[in-house]
Formats: C-alpha cells, structure tokens, sequence
C-alpha cells in the first residue's frame, strides 16, 4: 500500500514527539510497527534533518546517533496551519470557515487566548 506524501515524515515525527528522550533509528523502526527497512527510517530521519525538523546527537561513549524533534509536537501543527492560512485568496473566508468549524469549547479557548495576547 502506497502512504500519501509526507506520510511517512509525520509517522516518523509522531514517534519522536511520543518518546520522553531522543531514540535510535532502530527505536523509531520498532515504534512504527517494525514494518519499514532500516535504510527507508533512516532515510525519512535524514530528510527530516535536511529540513530542520530533526536533530542527530551522539551520546558520549555511544556509537550510535539519536534523533529528536527540533520543535514540539503543537509549535509543529501551529506552523502547519499558519502555512496552509497563508495558501488561500482570502485569509478572513478560511479563518471564518476555521472557526464555524470549531466546537463550542475550542471556540471560548481561543476567545480566552486571544484575550491574553492584549
């Protein structure tokens, strides 16, 4: 079965962001279902660091790398969607469309943030 661009990137980044601590290629296999080759984890891991969204360390007296997520799993979904509100004509239709789609108690959340950001 065919996975739909960026798929794989989001899975590999779920794995990540699920961990309390940066994981070994093999981890980030194993949390996946084990189902994807060594050499396909450890290229969506390097594609990610080519784009800034992973980092490699090496733990001393370790041989091999971990990666981590360079940025929290909601800092991550906000870029997402400040990128995708910036892809439409009309950025007040999407945001109207956004928040009619909202349920009633995000929709008081973000009154109450938005009150903070005064």
């Amino acid at each position: 079965m065919r996975r739909a661009p960026g798929e794989l990137e989001a899975e590999v980044l779920a794995a990540l962001w699920a961990a309390d601590r940066p994981l070994t290629a093999a981890e980030v296999q194993a949390g996946l279902g084990g189902e994807l080759a060594a050499t396909t984890v450890v290229t969506i891991l390097t594609r990610l660091m080519g784009k800034g969204r992973v980092e490699r360390v090496r733990t001393a007296g370790e041989r091999v790398y971990r990666y981590a997520a360079t940025r929290e799993h909601a800092e991550y979904a906000a870029d997402q969607m400040l990128a995708f509100l910036g892809s439409g004509e009309d950025r007040r239709a999407v945001l109207a469309r956004f928040l009619g789609r909202l349920s009633a108690a995000d929709r008081r959340a973000m009154v109450q943030m938005l009150r903070r950001q005064r």
